[in-house]
């Protein structure tokens, strides 16, 4: 496999993340298949930042391990991030900022000096163009071809007036001789791949496949790492026919969110843990009330406010147990952008298929990395049905109609003859509120009985239309990982490493992390060798709903959770560990 990694760092504000984005969306356009990972801080100014772009003639699922060019835009960089360049690699930094002695470097690691601040000054007193300069440079050494950076740039800054895009090219193609003049390329860079790649990150994704899915209403509260959701639909909410609203919190959010769905419309909200923390009441009336719900829950490492720009996967218990009392709920747990974008698109037909709350469980490393996705991977969300299953037949309209499905006959406000009571509080077939209406307690506890019944059942219609766990590799691997959402990226880059290595390993992955299938569970768990559960948490939550829903415990674990996202060599040393002989 053909790959690349290019690096960029200095302290926020520096304008590490454009630089990185006209890298990987560069190589997007070469036909390469991209990973972009974006590493900064909660700080608008000041502390160190990075962005990594991978690139590969074949598919890479995480950011890999180690690089081959560094820009520095800072000593900080090089001192963070030298040890990390593979043989081969070129450090690019600015001497009159400062200087790279070469006994600092790695063996096999050179230095390359590139003028970005004279290159600047050539065409404004802006340093910031400095950027351009290095990026040229960078790109050089790359593989990457002068036009294809400059026609990113040109699209990046087309909408600037002035002379900025001029600015720009000029600066880029200077930085890009004087590397061709004083270097060669890694001989890593890959050549062109296929045709050009879609490249977004996984909040482009879901906000994309919510539209596909038929959203026409949004209601948000920002809060990262889920704000981008309500960016990009706010962007395209006209061309999309779709309603964005910015609540004063995440409590309106929800709620708003919910009344539109009563009345008829396909509804969304999207929060990280903190704010749907707030959320969980309303997510009760959501199911009391059986009504359909999306909710994108995008985890950061916690818990309070914990690392805002931090990854981990710490939320699956709350989205278990969100809201008081016990009503059918759905969790999807996808792994990429990709796979986000179908995900978003079958949580809007599960929630009204089902009438219930279906929760989206993505984390900061799904929702805010760049991924490349074939065009063939984004297809249209199909014909949206009527929401609308009943209508007027002269024998009165039951809203909660006891069925063997739990899935009742609904109408729509302002649907003559289709009127009904809708509550919070428990009640009968039509609606009628139950807490002490009725006379005799006997009568009382039957009807909330059968009430109660008729909603979970729901779990076990959800059980067997949710995506079951598909196993990935050689299916007699004496070595399984387990792994859910965006963990199961490095893993499966993981798995390549080990396969190279001759070690036979496999991945049972869960698209889909609740209600999980008995039958489906247990023919899926019931052949496997030696386990390793992969999971971006302190307590392997994960591992506890599988023992607890089937009596399976993973014969060793990987946890990990200080905000950084899983790498493929820290999963491949764990691995190497556990297969050693047989032992753990």
């Amino acid at each position: 496999m053909a790959e690349i990694s290019v690096r960029a760092g200095g302290q926020a504000g520096d304008g590490i993340a454009s630089i990185g984005e006209a890298i990987a969306r560069a190589y997007s356009r070469m036909g390469l298949h991209v990973f972009g990972l974006n590493a900064y801080q909660s700080v608008i100014r000041g502390g160190h930042v990075w962005f990594q772009a991978r690139a590969s003639d074949e598919r890479v699922h995480s950011q890999g391990d180690g690089a081959d060019v560094l820009y520095a835009l800072d000593r900080t960089t090089v001192e963070t991030h030298v040890n990390d360049l593979r043989p081969g690699g070129v450090v690019v930094h600015d001497p009159e900022k400062f200087a790279v002695d070469a006994k600092e470097l790695p063996a096999g690691v050179r230095a390359l000096g590139v003028p970005t601040l004279e290159i600047a000054r050539k065409y404004t007193s802006q340093s910031i163009l400095q950027n351009a300069g290095g990026m040229g440079a960078t790109a050089f050494l790359a593989g990457i071809p002068l036009e294809v950076l400059q026609k990113v740039l040109a699209d990046s800054f087309g909408r600037k007036k002035g002379d900025v895009v001029d600015w720009n090219l000029g600066a880029s193609a200077d930085g890009y001789r004087f590397a061709e003049a004083h270097a060669s390329a890694v001989d890593r860079a890959p050549a062109r791949g296929g045709a050009p790649k879609l490249l977004m990150t996984g909040n482009q994704a879901i906000a994309l496949g919510a539209a596909a899915g038929g959203c026409k209403f949004l209601a948000q509260y920002p809060m990262t790492p889920a704000s981008s959701i309500m960016h990009w639909m706010a962007a395209h909410a006209s061309s999309l026919g779709v309603v964005v609203k910015q609540a004063e919190d995440e409590l309106a959010a929800i709620n708003m969110a919910i009344g539109a769905s009563f009345a008829g419309v396909r509804a969304m909200t999207a929060t990280s843990g903190g704010g749907f923390s707030l959320m969980v009441e309303a997510l009760g009336m959501a199911g009391m009330t059986e009504t359909p719900l999306v909710v994108v829950e995008s985890q950061r490492a916690g818990p309070s406010t914990g690392l805002p720009t931090k990854t981990e996967q710490g939320d699956l218990n709350l989205m278990l147990g969100a809201g008081q009392g016990e009503f059918p709920r759905a969790i999807l747990a996808p792994a990429n952008p990709a796979e986000a974008y179908r995900a978003t698109v079958e949580a809007f037909r599960l929630a009204e298929s089902w009438q219930t709350p279906v929760l989206l469980a993505s984390d900061l490393h799904l929702s805010e990395n760049l991924a490349t996705v074939d065009r063939e991977e984004i297809v249209g969300g199909g014909v949206v049905p009527s929401l609308a299953t009943v209508t007027p037949n002269g024998h009165g309209y039951l809203r909660y109609q006891y069925t063997d499905s739990g899935v009742s006959p609904r109408s729509f406000p302002g649907q003559p003859g289709l009127q009904y009571i809708a509550g919070s509080d428990e009640h009968d077939e039509r609606g009628h509120l139950i807490s002490d209406v009725r006379s005799g307690l006997p009568k009382w506890v039957s009807e909330r009985q059968r009430m109660m019944d008729k909603r979970m059942r729901k779990l076990a219609g959800l059980a067997q239309e949710v995506p079951a766990p598909e196993l990935e590799g050689p299916p007699e691997a004496p070595l399984t990982f387990l792994a859910w959402g965006s963990t199961v990226g490095a893993v499966r880059d993981a798995l390549g490493e080990l396969a190279r290595r001759g070690v036979r390993a496999n991945l049972l992955r869960f698209p889909a992390v609740y209600p999980l299938e008995p039958e489906r569970l247990a023919a899926r768990l019931g052949h496997l060798g030696r386990t390793l559960l992969v999971e971006g948490n302190y307590s392997g939550q994960f591992g506890r709903l599988l023992r607890a829903e089937s009596g399976f415990v993973p014969t060793s674990r990987l946890v990990k959770y200080d905000g950084e996202p899983f790498y493929p060599h820290e999963i491949v040393a764990k691995a190497l560990e556990v297969s050693h002989d047989g032992r753990q």
